[in-house]
């Protein structure tokens, strides 16, 4: 039976998606999650949602506890993961508002625990991490946005930086020139995590910015994001709820 965890991030977590919403507080051997879970039905599917950052936004990307959260949605049964993200463009062609369903990470955080498997007591485990987002999961996405006529991309490598402040122009230059698409600040932690325990995971990112890299662009703020979020959240509804009923079991 097909049950989606939806991690949402900065203003993609209303949990007012959700039909017969009840909200559940639970523990994990890695501490609490960032939100209760909000558990109930999207478009006839079971569906159990977080909010990555907390229903406030009071926890920064550093301090998101990764492991909890990806540990309390195996917990309640959760056996595929679609998570919403804001991010950066680093390139011309991925405009504001446009949408990306990931396929390729680069990690370039530090203070995260990325990994449920801090022992070899038990053995070494090393997973693969070469395709570290779900095709399954990210063909749903693509049909889903295909079919609403939004402006998609089939795929995207997304740098994943510490944060909480944004890059340097050197920086925004350089992971251009290895090839990322996009930037943010949490979506790696979780993809190697999901892939850990087993958990399809699939990432759709939403492109709020340039980074600072383009020159006839002002560097992003935080207000510039919340300003394409506010005017894009509902077309993120939009495509998890045609989504949700083309994930195969």
């Amino acid at each position: 039976m097909i049950k989606v965890g939806i991690i949402g991030g900065s203003g993609l977590d209303d949990p007012d998606m959700l039909k017969g919403a009840r909200e559940i507080v639970v523990d994990t051997p890695y501490g609490q999650p960032s939100s209760p879970l909000t558990c109930g039905r999207l478009n006839g599917a079971e569906v159990v949602m977080i909010a990555r950052h907390g229903r406030k936004h009071q926890y920064s990307p550093s301090q998101v506890n990764y492991r909890a959260n990806i540990h309390a949605l195996k917990d309640q049964g959760v056996t595929h993961i679609l998570a919403t993200t804001a991010c950066g463009s680093l390139k011309a062609e991925i405009g504001r508002g446009d949408f990306v369903i990931l396929d390729q990470f680069i990690d370039l955080t530090r203070h995260r625990k990325t990994t449920f498997f801090d022992s070899f007591e038990d053995g070494a485990r090393h997973t693969s991490m070469a395709e570290p987002f779900d095709i399954e999961l990210r063909g749903a996405l693509l049909d889903a946005a295909t079919e609403l006529n939004l402006n998609v991309h089939d795929r995207g490598t997304v740098v994943t930086i510490e944060g909480p402040r944004f890059s340097s122009k050197a920086e925004s230059h350089m992971y251009r020139l290895w090839g990322a698409d996009v930037i943010n600040m949490s979506i790696a932690p979780e993809a190697i995590l999901a892939n850990e325990i087993e958990l399809p995971y699939a990432a759709v990112a939403m492109s709020t910015d340039y980074d600072c890299w383009k020159e006839d662009e002002a560097p992003v703020t935080w207000d510039d994001i919340l300003a394409v979020f506010n005017k894009n959240a509902c077309n993120v509804e939009k495509l998890l709820l045609n989504a949700i009923p083309k994930i195969q079991g």
